[in-house]
């Protein structure tokens, strides 16, 4: 909340809430939050951490981390990831046909370097140890060994949980956030969303399972874009990234509660459970790790000749233009001191550019691109 004169209020100095879901513009043709408005708001609202969560992807985890760094924000690394939901429910046929698959997604942040390296190979995995006509997403056994280091949210409505609740899949609920809770011990959090007309049962029934099962709240706001009346830019996005129009009625959309909201603002929204609003800090108090620049590190390229990787660099740059300058530059015309003046010119030139390259140590990055 913000007064009149654009500057904040008391109440809103009083920070109980930070963001655990964002979609940053990295979030292909989805999100449409850039990394420098992120900070900017952050450092608005006061507010001490932030978690980026990317569709499948973390290709923002770097950015994120040095510009929340020199802002003076915390960052947290995650992802929304999807997963399959198959094995959970009854109505699905065991036999998957084409794109017939249904997933979900769960939320997933990262505590240390180990939860990092863990959430890159279940990105990975994600992409490529599936089937080509199965869209991007992993079962649940897939995170076997994997679910060190992360913290896990259910992913609200839209989540596994929310999907199972929607198909009446009693015994599918049940499965999934058992099979969860085995593999997020104690990391484990049931998120509550309220968006536009929000589902009351289903928050209830994501309440009474948290306090009967003994696993906390999370209160998140799916945030797409900054502020509210970017609501009409970020629709045409995603018309634009699903090739529909604007006027469509059977198409996605999202609501105008998607930006941004101000701790306040989420915490009025949560005032009767309190505990999810809070339960975000404890979140960001266990997240602890942040991605640093380091030089490139290159694999050895080996010779196999004895040398160097700079006079390999050299022997092939040398029988390369020497091949060059009798296949396209030497005419039949030119006698031997004028070839020999022609392929001097070009050595001159390659003995300069190799040496800027030595200087830079990056023959080995030559020599492998030239493999590709």
């Amino acid at each position: 909340m913000t007064t009149p004169s654009g500057k904040m209020s008391a109440l809103d100095k009083v920070i109980d809430f930070v963001h655990l879901r964002v979609h940053s513009a990295y979030s292909l043709a989805e999100g449409a939050i850039r990394t420098e408005e992120l900070m900017e708001l952050c450092q608005r609202y006061s507010m001490p951490a932030v978690a980026v969560t990317d569709t499948n992807n973390m290709f923002g985890a770097m950015e994120v981390s040095m510009k929340a760094v020199k802002s003076g924000v915390q960052p947290i690394i995650g992802c929304q990831l999807d997963i399959y939901t198959d094995d959970f429910d009854q109505g699905q046929s065991s036999q998957y046909s084409q794109h017939a698959r249904s997933h979900a997604p769960i939320v997933l942040l990262v505590q240390n370097e180990l939860g990092y390296k863990n959430l890159s190979k279940l990105v990975s995995r994600a992409y490529l140890d599936k089937d080509t006509h199965d869209p991007v997403g992993l079962s649940l056994e897939d995170f076997s060994g994997l679910s060190e280091g992360l913290i896990c949210l259910t992913g609200g409505p839209q989540g596994p949980l929310g999907q199972m609740y929607y198909k009446n899949q009693e015994d599918g609920f049940q499965a999934c956030f058992n099979k969860l809770q085995a593999l997020f011990p104690e990391r484990l959090y049931v998120e509550l969303m309220r968006h536009g007309d929000w589902d009351q049962d289903l928050d209830t029934l994501f309440i009474n399972l948290a306090h009967e099962s003994n696993v906390p709240l999370v209160a998140t706001n799916n945030c797409f874009f900054p502020r509210e009346d970017f609501y009409e830019a970020h629709d045409a996005l995603l018309c634009i990234a699903g090739g529909r129009y604007i006027t469509e009625v059977e198409r996605r959309r999202e609501t105008t509660d998607h930006y941004f909201k101000s701790p306040r603002e989420m915490i009025d929204l949560f005032s009767d459970v309190p505990e999810a609003a809070k339960n975000t800090l404890v979140i960001a108090k266990r997240c602890a790790y942040a991605l640093k620049t380091v030089d490139p590190v290159l694999p050895a390229y080996e010779t196999g000749e004895g040398r160097t990787e700079a006079q390999e660099l050299r022997h092939q740059s040398e029988e390369g233009l020497d091949w060059r300058l009798e296949t396209y530059v030497y005419k039949e015309e030119h006698g031997q001191e004028e070839k020999e003046a022609i392929r001097k010119q070009y050595f001159d030139r390659m003995d300069e550019e190799l040496e800027i390259i030595s200087t830079m140590q990056y023959d080995g990055y030559f020599l492998i691109v030239a493999d590709f």
